[in-house]
């Protein structure tokens, strides 16, 4: 049986092996069946020679009607036409050549669902994105995955560092939450880190982009095909809380811990200084050199690529690059406020409203802001003032967008109509990101929630598919594309259990050069 029907051995799922079919009496094919609130979802194994499959549901008077017709071995039924606290009985046939074969008849019952239930929910299905949905040889996140099969380039094997870095937490999460083993996930972890190990790096940073079949970089621009040191850092942040994860564990999780030390400390940030410079800078290429001379000045999503390289014990860089290149020498700091919240950081372009959400999301998936201070700002009060900013522009909504409001809010980068956009305040065009308010969840509990119950229980299919929410949506252009992008899915499965347990930051900030590179940049915790 295909390994990821294993996933569903949580929550009230029901599994029924058929053992006898109308059409079939043989008990050799198994569906599984879950019930949720609005939706049921069926899997079954492949039928070779099968051109897609008949899903039934059984009727009042006992007859039976299609619900769909689909080439995949997975459907999930949005039930709100038949109602809720459902007993529905489903039947499967594979359609061949020739005729029909009948994969049985399961029965199941929908029910209404507790918030931490619908949680979850959501959490599981994300997590699916970085278990099911990887690249199979390196065991990393695809950059992107379109449920319609249509990929620019044809890059539907081409993994993120970034996004692999996000959805680390996520993995560690599901492993935590028993929807996979432990064996299956050091497994994938081991996987991970042998593949990185052989993978192209620039002075020990990986590129942005790799082929998940070679390990050779996947340019991400026409300069841009070197190192990419804050992809890096998200990617490294997540290796180190599976470092601390395993490390005091048995003789093969301590080499796994191993080989990631190895990494960690092969990786010279220094370099990225341009030979001594007060800055941080983002691309080194060995065909390019410098050419992009993009240098890493706050305030964006880019602070933990400088918390890492202070806390490198093999290639740290001194005090002074943060404080003059991230910090701006003073400049990062903010004298405003918008709708009563005071924002103590001078945003990147966008110093009244603050810029897009990911902001708060991508350095903190380890890094944890919670009673987080430096001498430019409370972390945990930045972002969650920054977080009820962008809120309250889409309540507000002053351009009139459909849908707008309370239940419907978040604008972070994503997919737009017409490609991509870091969606923000001034910059709205009418497309909401629903990992914009699910990864603020830590800071914006009921709000967040809000969210969610209004995507599930509103929108339902046309938002939600088999790696939970799709990317982006616009009510107002009708628009609702089933695609997803790893960079935004992971925060998600990784701010939601940060938010149910800290697991995340717990393990980051559990790691001693972590603590010693906080001291050294002149930062303090404190109980929050």
């Amino acid at each position: 049986m295909n390994r990821t029907l294993n996933l569903w051995i949580f929550g009230i799922e029901v599994l029924l092996l058929i053992s006898s079919c109308n059409n079939n009496p043989e008990p050799s094919k198994r569906i599984i069946v879950k019930g949720y609130d609005r939706h049921v979802e069926l899997q079954w194994e492949p039928v070779e020679g099968a051109k897609s499959y008949a899903v039934f549901v059984k009727k009042e008077d006992n007859s039976y009607t299609e619900r769909a017709n689909v080439k995949d071995t997975i459907y999930m039924d949005f039930v709100n036409d038949l109602g809720t606290e459902l007993e529905l009985s489903y039947k499967v046939e594979a359609q061949l050549n020739e005729g029909t074969e009948s994969l049985g008849e399961v029965t199941v019952a929908t029910r209404s669902m507790t918030d931490e239930e619908l949680l979850d929910m959501v959490q599981f299905y994300t997590f699916r994105y970085f278990w099911e949905g990887a690249e199979p040889n390196s065991g990393m996140a695809r950059e992107r995955v379109h449920m319609d099969g249509n990929y620019p380039q044809n890059d539907q094997n081409v993994v993120t560092t970034g996004g692999t870095g996000f959805g680390i937490f996520g993995l560690l999460a599901g492993i935590e939450r028993n929807w996979v083993s432990k064996e299956e996930g050091i497994v994938r972890f081991e996987r991970i880190v042998d593949f990185l190990e052989k993978a192209d790096r620039f002075h020990g940073v990986w590129p942005h982009w790799i082929h998940g079949e070679s390990g050779k970089v996947k340019p991400f621009g026409n300069d841009d095909d070197g190192g990419d040191l804050v992809e890096s850092a998200f990617l490294m942040q997540g290796l180190l809380a599976v470092r601390e994860y395993y490390k005091n564990g048995t003789e093969r999780e301590k080499q796994l811990a191993q080989k990631i030390d190895e990494l960690w400390n092969s990786m010279e940030w220094n370099w990225y200084t341009q030979g001594g410079q007060d800055i941080l800078y983002w691309h080194w290429s060995p065909n390019f050199g410098w050419q992009k001379n993009f240098g890493i000045k706050g305030y964006d999503e880019c602070m933990i690529t400088y918390v890492l390289a202070a806390s490198s014990p093999t290639f740290s860089v001194p005090v002074s690059v943060y404080h003059k290149g991230w910090a701006r020498d003073g400049g990062i700091v903010n004298d405003t406020s918008a709708y009563g919240h005071d924002l103590p950081l001078k945003h990147n372009g966008s110093p009244e409203f603050g810029g897009p959400l990911f902001w708060s999301h991508y350095s903190y998936l380890g890094l944890n802001p919670k009673g987080l201070k430096d001498q430019y700002a409370n972390y945990w009060e930045h972002n969650r003032n920054h977080t009820l900013i962008n809120r309250q522009w889409c309540v507000n909504n002053e351009q009139g967008f459909k849908g707008y409001g309370e239940d419907l809010w978040g604008l972070t980068a994503s997919y737009t109509v017409t490609g991509y956009a870091a969606h923000k305040p001034g910059n709205d065009l009418g497309v909401i990101s629903p990992t914009a308010a699910l990864s603020s969840i830590p800071y914006t509990p009921e709000e967040s929630m809000a969210v969610i119950k209004n995507l599930y229980y509103n929108y339902g299919e046309k938002v939600f598919g088999r790696y939970g929410f799709y990317d982006a949506l616009s009510p107002e252009k009708d628009w609702y594309p089933q695609r997803y992008l790893a960079i935004d899915q992971g925060p998600i499965v990784a701010m939601i259990e940060n938010y149910r347990t800290g697991l995340g930051w717990q393990l980051f900030m559990a790691a001693p050069e972590i603590q010693a590179g906080l001291e050294k940049l002149g930062f303090t915790i404190s109980e929050e």
